[in-house]
């Protein structure tokens, strides 16, 4: 195994525009599948016959949320290199909550006051105040909104990261946790015991530990045993990805969610080739504010799409041919994110941002640590 002492190369941790421009894509192709394929009760009709041509690909979009699993374990590696677990803790909060409880009050809003019944969760008070904590799944609450079920396996994914905290993060000691969490997750797969799929989760895990093995290779260069990781983790997420494609499958029908297993499959080797180039530093994109921009708008659009999506569509459907609709409302998403990222994410972080953090927390690696979350 190489040693991580002696790289065979070396990249900063500064921002990866890259990885900006990936997690836009990411959020564009969720939205697309919603829009598409999904959200049958906004349009009062079947997205997949509005768009035959393009459901085939749009379906594929439920996919984004495996490409952002790989980022996460790739960024939030590295935002943990060198970061004690208050400060880990800090960042993750300030970038998770501000933005996740105006999604949050933004869906109960347009509940309450429009009366509409699209994608309405019929939540209680109390409910949504659970919600509120994120934490709504380990109280068997239903989520707000559709998209929030990812949030959980990001908490997971941070509590575990946690632990790697606590322990210290060195190249050795990363290897041997990502190591043992992809036997688990093979294990807890094999054996179907709940508790444990809670833990280590089997589906989504094989993502998070390809990301972090990814960037081993990032920062220290190439070694045999990070890429068996990446291509233990390419195997079990194949698996991943069909058996959630074909839930979706059975649930809607192919009619209604026409993506075949060879195109899952593709769509997985596509991701892990391109985050496999990126890792390299085959994929370098120059540092523009349009793609700092694409990046920091990524998570509210994850949030608040589904909100646009039941405010607009069924106003517009009935004036509007579907494509003109679909793209009114994208648009829209894509603006309103952008505002809630200017005006109320970024002050929001400067606000609770340390005045001084330590080195290995400064400058440009914060900056790169907006790319972990949907």
């Amino acid at each position: 195994m190489h040693s991580p002492n002696r790289p065979k190369h070396v990249r900063g941790d500064g921002r990866l525009a890259e990885l900006d421009l990936l997690r836009f894509i990411a959020a564009l192709a969720v939205v697309a599948f919603h829009y598409l394929v999904a959200y049958a009760s906004v349009w009062g009709d079947r997205p997949a016959e509005l768009f035959p041509a393009l459901a085939p690909i749009a379906g594929l979009g439920i996919l984004g949320v495996e490409l952002f699993f790989i980022i996460s374990g790739f960024v939030i590696l590295m935002t943990v290199w060198g970061r004690g677990l208050g400060g880990f803790a800090r960042s993750r909060f300030v970038r998770l909550y501000p933005a996740y409880w105006l999604s949050l009050g933004a869906v109960a809003a347009l509940y309450a006051i429009t009366g509409a019944k699209a994608l309405n969760p019929k939540l209680s008070p109390g409910e949504y105040l659970v919600n509120a904590t994120m934490l709504q799944r380990l109280f068997k609450v239903t989520d707000a909104s559709g998209v929030y079920w990812s949030l959980w396996a990001e908490l997971r994914f941070y509590l575990l990261m946690a632990v790697l905290v606590i322990i210290g993060v060195t190249y050795r000691r990363v290897l041997a946790f990502a190591g043992v969490w992809l036997v688990a997750a093979l294990g807890a797969e094999l054996l179907g015991n709940d508790l444990l799929d809670e833990i280590v989760m089997p589906r989504y895990a094989p993502y998070f530990v390809a990301g972090m093995s990814l960037y081993l290779i990032h920062k220290h260069g190439s070694a045999w045993l990070p890429w068996l990781y990446v291509a233990g983790g390419y195997g079990l997420s194949i698996n991943a990805a069909l058996g959630r494609v074909h839930s979706r499958v059975e649930a809607a029908g192919f009619k209604n969610m026409p993506v075949t297993d060879v195109s899952v499959i593709i769509t997985i080797t596509l991701i892990f080739a391109v985050m496999a180039l990126v890792a390299l530093g085959l994929l370098r994109l120059r540092p523009s504010r349009t793609l700092t921009a694409l990046g920091g708008v990524t998570y509210p659009l994850y949030l608040f799409h589904g909100v646009v999506a039941v405010a607009l569509i069924p106003v517009l459907v009935e004036d509007l041919p579907p494509w003109a609709v679909a793209v009114t409302a994208t648009l829209v998403a894509i603006l309103l994110s952008y505002l809630v990222h200017a005006f109320a994410e970024r002050p929001v972080q400067r606000l609770l941002k340390p005045r001084k953090a330590p080195q290995s927390t400064s400058g440009p690696a914060v900056q790169v640590e907006k790319a972990s979350v949907p």
